[in-house]
């Protein structure tokens, strides 16, 4: 994809992507102690599981102090089926512990020191960081991985790669909301095998990068 044509792809994804629900974890936004926990709990699972576990830990606790007095579980109850929910559950509650021995209780901004965090990576770091706070930062998920080197706006390996290839590349403007927006059309329209090309509103601009089959 031509550098020149990233502001009117994101023009026309902005407009497509109002048909569909935002990602889940966008949905428990009230703190970034709860974009953070719903980000750990999304890991590896789909987003109706998400949303349901979150929905039903957040009722129990909904800061570190409250969750941390939970058994794990009860943590473990409230949040089954998601994918590895016992890991989950046990570092839900180190990371309340670190974050009321090491910050006042209160979740860190900074990437680094996010990564303390047991059980969090750069993914979730970076969505506790624009999610939670407004700040700018570039979550990049399977997703945003995928389309990113299918457009052909990006040549990278792993989502590690493809973070700071866009750090590079993408218009600061663009940084918080590259993550929803890829997400939902990676979801819909832009699927990982057999995308709906046939019905994509970028596909002029797309490289088509490892695509096979279409629809």
């Amino acid at each position: 994809m031509d550098d020149r044509n990233i502001h009117r792809v994101v023009t026309i994804l902005r407009r497509e992507v109002k048909a569909w629900e935002i990602p889940v974890v966008g949905r428990y936004n009230e703190t970034p102690f709860t974009v953070l926990v719903a980000c750990v709990l999304s890991l590896r699972t789909q987003d109706k599981t998400t949303d349901q576990a979150s929905a039903r830990l957040f009722r129990l606790a909904s800061t570190p102090q409250t969750m941390v007095k939970l058994p794990v579980k009860t943590i473990e109850r409230a949040i089954y089926p998601v994918g590895f929910y016992k890991t989950k559950a046990r570092n839900i509650l180190k990371i309340c512990r670190r974050l009321l021995d090491y910050y006042g209780g209160k979740v860190p901004q900074e990437i680094d020191e996010l990564l303390t965090l047991p059980g969090v990576g750069r993914k979730t770091a970076n969505l506790v960081r624009t999610v939670g706070y407004g700040l700018d930062g570039i979550c990049v998920d399977t997703h945003v991985h995928r389309i990113s080197n299918r457009l052909g706006y990006v040549r990278t390996k792993t989502p590690e790669q493809t973070e700071q290839a866009l750090r590079a590349k993408l218009p600061r403007q663009y940084w918080i909301e590259w993550n929803d927006l890829l997400v939902a059309y990676g979801q819909h329209r832009c699927t990982p095998l057999a995308p709906w090309c046939s019905q994509c509103k970028i596909a002029r601009y797309c490289a088509r990068v490892g695509v096979t089959r279409t629809r």
